[in-house]
């Protein structure tokens, strides 16, 4: 039957993840807890409570005979309400879907795309189903990209990295501490997968989030360009510095600073003279 993923959303056109025109998968759940997450929605499995159920002003939820959550998507007005409404910080309106379904999604638009990649939530956490998808895009002549926060040992899935062409990779903090004030967690994972990724030729961007209040932004920056840059003499890889927003993040962590293009830019300057050359700003 293939192995099955929770999928959030798929776009079938992306310019932002990932070179060319890419098809985006999003699949649910995550294991870190991000103060800045910009899709919470995404975090959690949805538990079947029914708080959303009544609060649909479309209809587009239901209760099943199992007693579980129906989403009629060809109702849905994608008001969002159901996501704010929910308590657990997951979302009724995804799919469990077989590689193969997924995949089947994703070739509607071959030949008008150069690849997919697959985010979350946290991917990682399902590495059999991304390699069984990567397999399939792999056959037609696809380029597979991973987007992920580095938490998941990307060495114990060896299948899976000879199916990658590249990894998208956060770090959210380089400082240890930082890193478990921001998301929960400690970053030594993360740090280790970046040269893991590097060594083997398989960390194609690493990006950092810049939330001033948060955590010492500069620092941080710092410290990860000094980290990252012996790796570029193995292969170059990309840095992309983004401006923390507040559009989709948690009302409690929505008041952070957002910063300034001319601050990203003597960020961007700092990895610069660390021998970056590859920066994207966003």
């Amino acid at each position: 039957m293939g192995t099955k993923a929770v999928v959030n959303r798929i776009i079938p056109f992306s310019s932002v993840d990932g070179p060319g025109n890419r098809t985006a998968v999003f699949l649910q759940g995550c294991n870190i807890d991000c103060k800045y997450c910009h899709n919470p929605e995404t975090r959690n499995l949805c538990v079947q409570c029914g708080a959303c159920v009544e609060q649909c002003p479309a209809g587009a939820l239901s209760r099943g005979v199992d007693g579980g959550i129906v989403w009629q998507e060809e109702l849905c007005v994608q008001c969002d309400t159901c996501i704010h409404v929910c308590p657990h910080s997951s979302s009724p309106r995804t799919h469990v879907m077989t590689a193969e379904e997924t995949y089947r999604k994703v070739q509607k638009q071959i030949p008008f795309i150069r690849g997919i990649t697959v985010s979350g939530g946290e991917c990682m956490l399902q590495p059999e189903f991304l390699t069984e998808l990567f397999r399939l895009a792999k056959e037609d002549g696809l380029t597979t990209l991973i987007d992920s926060n580095g938490m998941v040992p990307f060495w114990d899935y060896p299948e899976l990295m000879e199916a990658t062409d590249g990894v998208m990779l956060d770090i959210k903090a380089f400082d240890r501490e930082e890193h478990r004030e921001v998301t929960g967690a400690y970053n030594d994972t993360v740090l280790k997968n970046a040269e893991y990724l590097a060594r083997n030729l398989k960390l194609f961007e690493v990006r950092a989030v810049i939330v001033p209040g948060l955590y010492d932004t500069e620092k941080s920056v710092r410290q990860m360009g000094a980290f990252l840059a012996p790796f570029l003499k193995i292969k170059k890889f990309r840095i992309k510095v983004i401006a923390y927003r507040p559009m989709g993040v948690r009302e409690i962590y929505s008041h952070y600073e957002v910063p300034s293009g001319t601050y990203l830019e003597y960020l961007a300057g700092i990895l610069r003279e660390q021998g970056f050359e590859d920066i994207i700003i966003i």
